[in-house]
C-alpha cells in the first residue's frame, strides 16, 4: 500500500454538542450516576458483595482515579443497607482466670443494655447490702446465733471456773487467753512472795494443780474454738443466704432482659454464677463501718470494676451491616489493642482496656483496605494473612514485649470475625499475589477489574455528562454548556489516545471540571463554556511544561542538534516521548548511522554503554534480523554498522524508533540522503511491517513545536504507523497547520512506503514481495544501492590480508 497523507478530519475526533441532547448540565441533575464504562467491574462487585460464603473477598484492581474506591464504597453501602445489623461485642471479667477475659456477642443494642444493668447492679450492691446488714431482722437473727454460741461458751466456762475454784484458783478470760491467780483458804489472792513462803509440799501441790488447770484450759479452748468457727460460719451463711436471695432476683432481671443465642446464653449464665459467687465471697467489703477506711474503699472499687463490661463494638445505631473504610491500617487500628498504664514501675492492664480495631467493627459487614497501605508494615500484612486463613482474631499488644518495663500479661479470648474484605490494589499486585501466594489469593475469589478506557457511544457520553452535572452540584460550581461537555469528552478521548474510546480515569475529568469552573468564575460567567475548558487546559499545560519548554529552547539555541530542513545521509529525526508523571511531552532525537566493510554486524552504541532498555534492545535485534532477511540472497553479510541516538544521556527504552533506525541504516548503506523535515516514529517487525506505538499525539505535537520555532514551510511532517490513525487526537494548532499545508501527517503500513517518502527513490520492495524469491533488487532503488554497497564490502573483505577484525569493549577482546 503506498504512502498516505491524512486529511485534517482524520487527525482528531470532534463531538457535536447538539448530539448530547441537552443545553447545559443542570438539566441532568435528576439522573442517577452509573458505573460509566465499568459494567464488568460492576457485575463482579455486586456478585462478590452479595456472596455469603467465606473466602469470597474482593480484590479490586485498576488505575488510580478510575473510581474504584468511591464506586465500591457506594456498592458496599447499598448492599449493607439490606443486611441484618450484626451483634455487639463485649469482653467480661474471667473470675477463674483474670488474664483471659471472656468474649461474648449480644444482639445489637443489648450491649448497652447489659452495661447499664451491670452499672445499676453495682449501685444496688453498694446501697442494699449495707442497708440489709443494718436491718432489724438481720440483726435479730445474728443476735440469736450469737446468743446460742454464748450459752454454749458460758456453760463451758462455768465448768472451767468450777474446776479452778476447786483447786483454789481464780480465772478470767482476756481476749484469746486465760488469766488465773492463786487463792488462799480465805479466797484472798496470794502474791508471788506469799506463794514462795509456803511450805515445799504446798508449793508442789499448787504446781500440780496449776498443770491440771492448764490442761482444763486447753480442753476449754478445744471446745470453744470450734464453736466460734461454727458461729462465724453460721453468721456468714446467714449473710450469703439472705444476700443470695437479693442477688438472684437482680441477676434474673438482667438475664431476662437479654436475648442471647444458646451458646452465648450458656457463657453468660456461667458468668453470672461466677459473679454471684464473687460477690458472696466479698460481702465484708460492703459492710458500712463507723470510720470508712481508704483501704476498704479501694478494695471495694476494684471489686466493683470486675462487674462492668467492656463494650468493644456497639451497633445500636446501625440500620444495616457496617461499612468500614480503613485509611491508615496498623496493628492497633486494624486488629485492636490492649492499653497499659504504669503503676509503680509496672505496666498493668485489665479487660476494660481492650480496644476494638476495624476488623471487629466491620464484623457482619464490609471492610475496605488499600494494599499499598498494608504492605508498608510487614507485620500488619502477615497478621492479616493469618486472620484470613482462620477468621479468628486474637487481640494482643505486640509492642509490650519489647518494653523494658515489667508488664502484667493479658490474653483475651479469640473472637471469630465474619467480614468481607474489599482490597484495593493494582493489576501488578494482583498477579504477583496469584503467583507468589496462591493460598492467600484463594481467599480473594472475586476479581473486580476496572478498565482504563471504554468504547464511546451515545449512552456513555450521556452518562459522562451526568457525572459532570453531579460534580458541579456537589462542589457548588456553575454548570457546563453542552459545548463545554463535548470538549471535556474530547479530552477524555485524548487521555485514552483513542478516537473510539474514552478514558475511564474520571478523577482527571473531575479535576478539569473544577479548573474549568474556576476559569468561568474568574470572568464571572454563569455557565462554563468551551472557552473556559480550553483556558483551563492551557493553564494546566503552562503549570507543568517547564521541562518541555527548556528542551525546545535548547533545540532552538542549537545546544541540542536537530535539523528540520534539507537532506542528510545516514541521519534521521526519530520521535521520543518523555513522561515526567505530571506532564508528558514528545521531542525529536537525531539518529545517525555509519556503515563500512567488516564482519561484526550492527553495533547498537546505546546497548554497548548500558543506556538502552530490554525493549529497545529487542527492537534492535528485530531490525538486524530483518536486515539479514532483506539481503539473505547475498549472505553472509560483510558489514560493520553503528547506530546511535545523538546527545541522549539518560537512557533509551521502547522499540518505537526501530523503523527510523532502519531508515538511517539503509541511507548510510545506500548513500541516499533522507529528508530531515520529516520525523519518523514506528516499530518494525521481522516482515518489515510498521507497528503502532504509544504517545503518538505527544510525539507529533513535540516535533511540530520544534518545526514551528524553526519556521513552517510545507516541508515538515511526521511519518507514523497507519495502525495509529485511530489514536490521533491532535491539538487544533497542529490541525490548522495541516489544513494550510504547512505540516503533513503521513502513514505507512510497510517500511518500503516510508523509505520512498524520505528518499524520493523507490524502495525496491513492496508489501507483497517475497524475500525468499529475491535475486536482485532494482538498481535505481534504495535496496538496490544498498545491495551494491554490501557486495563491495564483501569484495573488500575478501581482498584484505588482515584477519577478522576485533572489537574491544572495556579492555576485553570479542570476536
Amino acid at each position: 500500500m503506498p504512502i498516505a497523507e491524512l486529511n485534517p478530519q482524520a487527525l482528531r475526533l470532534t463531538i457535536d454538542p447538539d448530539s448530547l441532547g441537552f443545553s447545559d448540565t443542570s438539566e441532568l441533575i435528576g439522573q442517577s450516576l452509573s458505573w460509566i464504562g465499568q459494567e464488568r467491574a460492576e457485575k463482579a462487585a455486586y456478585f462478590g458483595l452479595a456472596m455469603e460464603q467465606p473466602d469470597y473477598n474482593l480484590f479490586v484492581l485498576g488505575e488510580v482515579g478510575s473510581g474504584r474506591s468511591s464506586l465500591l464504597r457506594e456498592a458496599m453501602v447499598k448492599i449493607a443497607a439490606n443486611k441484618p445489623v450484626p451483634a455487639d461485642l463485649c469482653y467480661l471479667h474471667h473470675f477463674d482466670q483474670p488474664e483471659r477475659p471472656l468474649a461474648m456477642r449480644l444482639p445489637a443494642g443489648q450491649g448497652r443494655l447489659l452495661r447499664q444493668k451491670l452499672a445499676q447492679l453495682s449501685k444496688y450492691l453498694q446501697t442494699e447490702i449495707p442497708r440489709y446488714f443494718d436491718s432489724l431482722d438481720f440483726r435479730s437473727e445474728c443476735e440469736r446465733i450469737e446468743k446460742k454460741f454464748k450459752q454454749q461458751e458460758t456453760k463451758a466456762f462455768a465448768l472451767l471456773d468450777a474446776f479452778a475454784e476447786q483447786h483454789h484458783f481464780a480465772i478470767q478470760r482476756e481476749a484469746d487467753r486465760m488469766v488465773f491467780t492463786l487463792l488462799d483458804s480465805s479466797g484472798k489472792v496470794l502474791t508471788e512472795t506469799e506463794a514462795l513462803a509456803l511450805p515445799k509440799e504446798r508449793r508442789l501441790e499448787i504446781e500440780q494443780a496449776e498443770q491440771a488447770l492448764q490442761a482444763e484450759i486447753a480442753r476449754y479452748f478445744e471446745t470453744v474454738r470450734p464453736l466460734e468457727r461454727e458461729k462465724e460460719d453460721a453468721l456468714a451463711q446467714l449473710q450469703r443466704d439472705r444476700i443470695k436471695v437479693l442477688l438472684e432476683k437482680e441477676l434474673q432481671t438482667i438475664r431476662s432482659a437479654l436475648e442471647l443465642s444458646a451458646e452465648d446464653s450458656d457463657t453468660f449464665s456461667h458468668y453470672l454464677e461466677s459473679l454471684e459467687m464473687d460477690i458472696l465471697d466479698n460481702l465484708s467489703l460492703f459492710k458500712a463501718a463507723d470510720s470508712e477506711d481508704d483501704k476498704r474503699k479501694d478494695e471495694l472499687k476494684l471489686l466493683l470494676a470486675r462487674y462492668q463490661i467492656n463494650l468493644l463494638v456497639d451497633n445500636h445505631e446501625l440500620q444495616g451491616a457496617p461499612v468500614v473504610i480503613e485509611e491508615s491500617p496498623s496493628l492497633r487500628s486494624l486488629f485492636g489493642s490492649i492499653e497499659y498504664q504504669s503503676v509503680e514501675g509496672v505496666l498493668v492492664t485489665d479487660f476494660t482496656r481492650i480496644r476494638a480495631g476495624s476488623l471487629l467493627k466491620a464484623h457482619g459487614g464490609f471492610l475496605m483496605l488499600h494494599l499499598d497501605d498494608l504492605l508498608v508494615d510487614s507485620l500488619v500484612w502477615e497478621k492479616l494473612c493469618r486472620f484470613l486463613r482462620s477468621s479468628l482474631l486474637q487481640l494482643e499488644e505486640p509492642g509490650i514485649t519489647s518494653s523494658q518495663m515489667m508488664a502484667a500479661s493479658l490474653e483475651p479470648e479469640a473472637v471469630r470475625v465474619r467480614v468481607k474484605i474489599v482490597l484495593i490494589g493494582s493489576r501488578e499486585q494482583f498477579y504477583i499475589l496469584q503467583e507468589e501466594n496462591p493460598e492467600l489469593a484463594r481467599r480473594f475469589r472475586v476479581k473486580v477489574d476496572f478498565a482504563d478506557s471504554f468504547l464511546s457511544n451515545p449512552q456513555s457520553r450521556r452518562a459522562s455528562a451526568v457525572f459532570v452535572a453531579h460534580a458541579c452540584q456537589e462542589s457548588r460550581l456553575p454548570h457546563f454548556t453542552a459545548a463545554a461537555v463535548a470538549r471535556l469528552l474530547e479530552e477524555c478521548h485524548r487521555e485514552s489516545n483513542d478516537q473510539s474510546r474514552q478514558s475511564a480515569i474520571f478523577s482527571r475529568t473531575e479535576t478539569l471540571v473544577l479548573e474549568s469552573a474556576a476559569q468561568c468564575k474568574a470572568h464571572t460567567g454563569c455557565l462554563v463554556d468551551v472557552g473556559d475548558v480550553e483556558s483551563a487546559l492551557r493553564a494546566r499545560i503552562q503549570r507543568h511544561n517547564y521541562p518541555d519548554e527548556c528542551l525546545q529552547e535548547s533545540i532552538a539555541d542549537g545546544d541540542i542538534m536537530i535539523t528540520v530542513d534539507g537532506e542528510k545521509i545516514g541521519q534521521i529525526n526519530g520521535l521520543t516521548q518523555i513522561d515526567l508523571g505530571d506532564h508528558c511531552f514528545g521531542a525529536p532525537v537525531r539518529i545517525t548511522a555509519h556503515t563500512f566493510a567488516g564482519e561484526n554486524g550492527v553495533l547498537n552504541i546505546e546497548r554497548e554503554v548500558g543506556l538502552s532498555g530490554p525493549i529497545h534492545d529487542k527492537g534492535m535485534f528485530i531490525l538486524q534480523s530483518y536486515l539479514a532477511a532483506l539481503f539473505a540472497h547475498i549472505a553472509p553479510l560483510a558489514l560493520n554498522a553503528s547506530i546511535v541516538f545523538e546527545q541522549e544521556y539518560s537512557g533509551i527504552e521502547g522499540d518505537s524508533a526501530s523503523c527510523a533506525e532502519l531508515y538511517a541504516l539503509l541511507s548510510a548503506l545506500s548513500g541516499i540522503p533522507l529528508r530531515q523535515g520529516i520525523a519518523v516514529t514506528g516499530a518494525i517487525n521481522q516482515h518489515g511491517e510498521v507497528l503502532p506505538v504509544g504517545g503518538i499525539n505527544e510525539k507529533i505535537e513535540g516535533y511540530f513545536n520544534i518545526c514551528k520555532t524553526a519556521g513552517l514551510n510545507g516541508s515538515h511532517g511526521v511519518l507514523m504507523p497507519r495502525r495509529n490513525r485511530r489514536h490521533l487526537m491532535l491539538s487544533h494548532e497542529v490541525i490548522e497547520a495541516v489544513t494550510q499545508g504547512l505540516f503533513h501527517i503521513y502513514t505507512a503500513e510497510h517500511m518500503g512506503d516510508g523509505i520512498e517518502l524520505l528518499t524520493g527513490y523507490p524502495a525496491g520492495i513492496t508489501t507483497d514481495t517475497s524475500l525468499n524469491e529475491i535475486i536482485h533488487y532494482p538498481q535505481d532503488s534504495v535496496l538496490g544501492y544498498a545491495q551494491r554497497a554490501l557486495r563491495a564490502y564483501r569484495l573488500a573483505c575478501q581482498h584484505s590480508q588482515h584477519p577478522k577484525t576485533e572489537r574491544r569493549r572495556f579492555g576485553v577482546s570479542e570476536r
